[in-house]
């Protein structure tokens, strides 16, 4: 069997901590994953209990990486990222960013230039091994990195190809906040639910369950949502008339708007951070 590569952590939060536990959930040698973080030396860091090594200085991660993910936030992300330009041309290993509204082009000249980079759009169910993940990658990489960037973001989740970098923009409107957009509808339907009578408790159970249940009916059937949506919504009853006001509300108007505003504000933290500044 080809040896697994070496993985090498800049950043070591939620999603890389996500990221971690899939990985070693689905057999990715534990030894073969390193984490750089400050706290590194603490013993209670929870990334410590998946069995790989954790080290308090990015050069220190970097050294044998074959694959180097970039989890720190966007706006740190030119100082670290210049800051191992140096290792970087030396090992050449693959980038990966799960960082929103950073460019290719940009991760590529802070490195030094001439790197094979991916971006990457997770979200924060990955945490449950239940992500969505956007990808693209500049024409340095090759095939076979390809291939390991999906098995990376696969271990949390879906994972698809966009070729067209603008696109993860849209990821990022779509499923990188999409789980947001879910628990304010949640939120909502459980304070409605208490003004109708029930308890927050109560309400509270029966929206999580419901909403469990309408995301595991919309993934395990083969007919797209508007006709299961159809199929809970008879003439005259009492699911058309909701439906019917949500639609009098301009919902899907309201939805198309907020999520063209995340996918404008990706645009602008592009080029807020972008190399070209």
């Amino acid at each position: 069997m080809q040896e697994m590569p070496t993985l090498a952590f800049i950043g070591a939060g939620a999603m890389a901590g996500a990221l971690i536990g899939g990985l070693v959930h689905e057999g990715w040698p534990a030894d073969r994953i390193v984490a750089a973080c400050p706290s590194a030396g603490s013993g209670d860091h929870a990334l410590l209990r998946h069995g790989i090594q954790m080290v308090a200085d990015n050069h220190e991660a970097l050294q044998q990486a074959d694959i180097v993910v970039l989890a720190v936030k966007p706006q740190l992300m030119q100082a670290v990222v210049s800051d191992l330009a140096e290792s970087l041309q030396q090992q050449r290993p693959l980038l990966i960013s799960v960082a929103a509204g950073i460019t290719l082009s940009s991760l590529d000249d802070w490195a030094g230039g001439g790197m094979a980079v991916v971006r990457a759009m997770p979200n924060t169910p990955a945490l449950l091994q239940r992500g969505a993940t956007g990808l693209c990658a500049n024409d340095r990489v090759s095939e076979a990195q390809k291939e390991r960037a999906q098995q990376l973001m696969t271990a949390v989740g879906i994972s698809l190809w966009c070729e067209d970098e603008g696109a993860i923009d849209a990821v990022t409107a779509v499923s990188g906040s999409g789980p947001a957009y879910f628990f304010l509808m949640m939120e909502a339907m459980i304070a409605a639910g208490q003004q109708l009578g029930l308890s927050y408790h109560q309400a509270s159970q029966l929206v999580v369950q419901t909403a469990r249940g309408a995301a595991g009916m919309a993934a395990t059937h083969s007919q797209d949502i508007s006709a299961l949506r159809r199929r809970v919504t008879s003439p005259g009853g009492t699911t058309e008339q909701a439906i019917q006001s949500f639609e009098k509300g301009g919902l899907a108007a309201l939805v198309a708007e907020a999520m063209t505003a995340c996918r404008d504000r990706a645009h602008a933290m592009a080029r807020l951070f972008s190399s070209d500044q």
